[in-house]
């Protein structure tokens, strides 16, 4: 899943925000010792945080049919991931730096989710959105400062994109076959004794509505009270 996005991001950065460039791409971390090392403009993503968005999870089990409309299994709905990227631009000059992460800015910004023919794999079949986010504020238990901290590096401008990816978690349970008769029942006692009794479900007979009696009471005519 993480190859096919970043084989998805570097194929968007190129064909977008560089075109016709041969600026490099890459997924290194930007440690001092790598950017010491870089001799040719480069645009880095470096994936730093993974982590499940617990409010895109789901509950129960979606049906999967055949092509008679018959429930063949059943599946656990999508799990989404956060794929958190800080993408860095490295050149002789600032200049240089800023205006290709205004290009790579410009970019994202122009897509909402990742284009489903830069999808491959089990991302494609999933045929689901892959949704893009650019310069969010971070969480609070992460902030840029503890992250360029943790390369050994120099706080430098950035862009962060976070990738919203749905996986197939795997989980499917087979689905029963098709009732073909009515329900029956077998009813029996311990060790053999009473037998066994089977009743089977016969076909549901409505009832016929019996005509309601009319229980007023007739009026008798009165007496004129003379004998």
């Amino acid at each position: 899943m993480i190859y096919e996005i970043d084989a998805a991001l570097r194929a968007l950065i190129r064909q977008d925000a560089l075109p016709g460039s041969d600026i490099e791409v890459v997924f290194d971390a930007p440690t001092k010792d790598w950017a010491s090392r870089r001799n040719t403009p480069t645009v880095d993503v470096y994936l730093y945080d993974i982590r499940e968005d617990l409010r895109r999870r789901e509950r129960g089990m979606i049906n999967d049919y055949d092509s008679s409309g018959r429930v063949v299994d059943r599946h656990l709905p999508p799990r989404y991931f956060k794929l958190s990227y800080l993408i860095t631009a490295w050149t002789q000059r600032p200049e240089d730096e800023h205006r290709l992460l205004s290009a790579t800015l410009a970019c994202f910004l122009r897509h909402d989710a990742i284009p489903a023919e830069l999808l491959e794999g089990p991302l494609a079949e999933l045929a689901l959105p892959v949704a893009i986010t650019i310069g969010l504020p971070p969480p609070e238990d992460r902030g840029f400062a503890d992250v360029w901290s943790a390369l050994g590096g120099e706080l430098k401008p950035s862009l962060d994109v976070v990738i919203a990816v749905p996986i197939d978690t795997g989980q499917r349970r087979p689905a029963g076959p098709p009732v073909s008769g009515p329900v029956a029942v077998t009813v029996g006692g311990l060790g053999g004794w009473p037998g066994t009794e089977t009743r089977q479900a016969g076909p549901h007979r409505e009832r016929q509505a019996r005509p309601r009696r009319d229980r007023r009471r007739q009026a008798r005519p009165r007496g004129d009270g003379k004998s």
